[in-house]
């Protein structure tokens, strides 16, 4: 990384950085022009620059997901102080169970199944089927179309009050990654998907950074690729204006960042006129627009240096892991994988696959050529060879259409969609587990057996999907709980017959989600033996996992009631990995 901002300290500007890079062939040429040809005014993109731009844009978003995931609305209103960002490590790359990166997958793949003309409906009766816990905009958008209110009206703020959050814009880099130089197509891509959970600034936010990701592949000036996207997005929207002036702000102070975060900060999250369909007023921030000024943040301050991109999105707090993504996503697109940093790709499973889906990474990337391969022709391009014999797409150039205006605070008509009887039969979507007593599911008491035979457990709650872990953290067979709600702690409890004249030990492997904590609580007839935070954040999963020895001996010769006790403490990813729970005596 040090070797990486030395050659951007050496050659200084985008423009110079694009002519250094261009001279190797791993690198791609540098951005093309326009031309014409056969009368109209084509881009050409070899087919091999392609693939590498868009494996590394799949890259970025697992770097700035993994890096900062530990931050997550842990700073709200406040800039991130510099000590307190995650230290990067290669093994952070293995992103493969972050609903940042997997939802868009089921996207990808109604598109690898339908086709881009796949029906809005369709799209909605896929989405309906997915079986991954969500949240916000995209909770509602499902229950929704799982109710039978078929798209758009799943989206709209009649029936979902989080219309205008952040969900479709964490969702839409695909759109731009398979669509290089197609603008309209990103547009359309969020009009079929984006109206399943969202509407009004809350689509806008996720055709504007697929407006980015698809002039990534052609430009590298930030400010031009932010210029062009913004393109996508209706002019008069508070979207647009809130891009704009972020643009100008970096204009204004372009060697200070946190001056352009304050101006941010004072317009959009402290006036209330920007924040009208905000769910939520008063705590933390998930409205599109702010966040979707983070990334821009990134992107323009970080002048594709990879790390830089990543902090600055990251730094800027709120949705601190979905910003940093998606800027370093776009950022990364720009500079291809074969010229990303070692420490972004060394360590990359291959064989690691993202959860819900079927893809690994190489099919991810196996399935977007397919994707693109399509939407080119679509387009009316075309995939010719060059002199070298090697494959070039011919795109169509072509001024952005945006969708029309709308706002979530004065929305316009409902649709008045509902889905008929026989698409509702189509409408199978895994089954949430069985309810116990408590709320608990009942598979969870299966999954416990596996890791600690004669503990039961009472009062988890199905957020974060608890279970079993075949692997999780590098260790084998874990068992994952979530407290009931924020008020209620998840809690593990057996009778334990401790033996007199020997010391008895109760051996706890633990493991926090590294984007939040738990409290970890044990005790035994009750008295409270143990009270810690697990905070591990480290991205070495050798580091991750907290070893906890509970001493019983003061029980020697009478059977104690042991409750392990996986306790809330801010409702931000409170889930607790148990990889040992284990009776000692000796």
């Amino acid at each position: 990384m040090r070797k990486f901002r030395m050659i951007l300290a050496i050659i200084g500007t985008p423009a110079a950085l694009t002519a250094a890079w261009a001279a190797g062939a791993a690198a791609g040429p540098a951005p093309r022009a326009i031309a014409a040809t056969d009368s109209a005014a084509v881009r050409r993109l070899p087919v091999a620059e392609y693939l590498d731009k868009m494996k590394a844009g799949w890259i970025g978003q697992m770097a700035g997901v993994g890096q900062g995931g530990p931050t997550e609305f842990k700073f709200k209103g406040a800039i991130i102080p510099e000590d307190k960002m995650p230290e990067w490590k290669p093994q952070m790359i293995n992103q493969f169970n972050q609903d940042d990166i997997y939802v868009e997958m089921t996207f990808v793949e109604t598109l690898e199944k339908h086709g881009f003309d796949v029906p809005l409906r369709q799209a909605g009766i896929d989405f309906a089927n997915s079986g991954y816990p969500l949240w916000h905009a995209n909770r509602a958008g499902r229950d929704n179309l799982r109710a039978g209110v078929a798209p758009p009206d799943s989206g709209h703020p009649q029936f979902n009050k989080h219309a205008d959050d952040i969900d479709y814009q964490i969702e839409s880099d695909y759109s731009g990654l398979i669509a290089p130089g197609l603008p309209n197509t990103v547009i359309e891509l969020g009009e079929k998907f984006g109206r399943l959970m969202n509407y009004g600034d809350g689509i806008y936010g996720g055709q504007f950074f697929g407006g980015m990701y698809a002039e990534a592949f052609f430009e590298s000036d930030p400010e031009k690729i932010v210029q062009a996207a913004l393109r996508c997005i209706p002019a008069a929207s508070q979207y647009a204006e809130c891009i704009r002036d972020v643009l100008e702000w970096h204009r204004r102070n372009p060697a200070d960042w946190q001056k352009t975060w304050q101006l941010i900060e004072e317009k959009y999250q402290k006036n209330p006129a920007y924040r009208r369909a905000s769910c939520n007023k008063s705590d933390y921030n998930i409205d599109a627009k702010i966040n979707g000024a983070y990334v821009v943040l990134g992107v323009l301050y970080g002048n594709r240096d990879p790390d830089a991109t990543i902090k600055i999105s990251c730094r800027a707090g709120q949705d601190s892991d979905c910003n940093p993504s998606s800027a370093a996503g776009v950022v990364f697109t720009t500079i291809g994988f074969a010229r990303l940093p070692a420490e972004y790709k060394s360590a990359l499973n291959p064989e690691g696959k993202f959860s819900h889906t079927p893809y690994t990474f190489p099919k991810l990337i196996e399935v977007c050529e397919k994707l693109v391969r399509q939407a080119v022709v679509r387009a009316g391009g075309r995939v010719e060879k060059d002199a070298a014999g090697q494959e070039v797409f011919v795109i169509p150039a072509a001024e952005p259409k945006p969708s029309r205006l709308e706002q979530c605070w004065e929305p316009g008509p409902i649709a008045d969609s509902k889905f008929t009887p026989e698409e509702m039969a189509r409408i199978k979507p895994p089954p949430e587990p069985a309810k116990g007593k408590g709320g608990q599911a009942v598979n969870i008491q299966a999954a416990l057996d596996k890791v600690a035979q004669g503990w039961k457990i009472e009062k988890c709650g199905p957020d974060m999907d608890p279970g079993l872990r075949a692997e999780w953290g590098g260790k084998k067979s874990v068992l994952a709980t979530h407290p009931l709600n924020r008020d209620t702690a998840c809690v593990l409890s057996r009778q334990v017959d401790v033996p007199a004249g020997k010391k008895t030990v109760l051996r706890l492997v633990v493991a926090n989600d590294p984007r939040g904590d738990f409290d970890l609580i044990v005790r035994a007839g009750g008295r409270e033996l143990l009270k810690k935070t697990v905070r591990v954040n480290a991205g070495d999963e050798a580091a991750r996992w907290l070893t906890e020895d509970v001493d019983l001996s003061a029980f020697a010769g009478r059977t104690a009631a042991v409750e392990l006790v996986n306790q809330p403490t801010g409702w931000t990813f409170e889930a607790a990995y148990w990889a040992e729970i284990s009776l000692k005596s000796e």
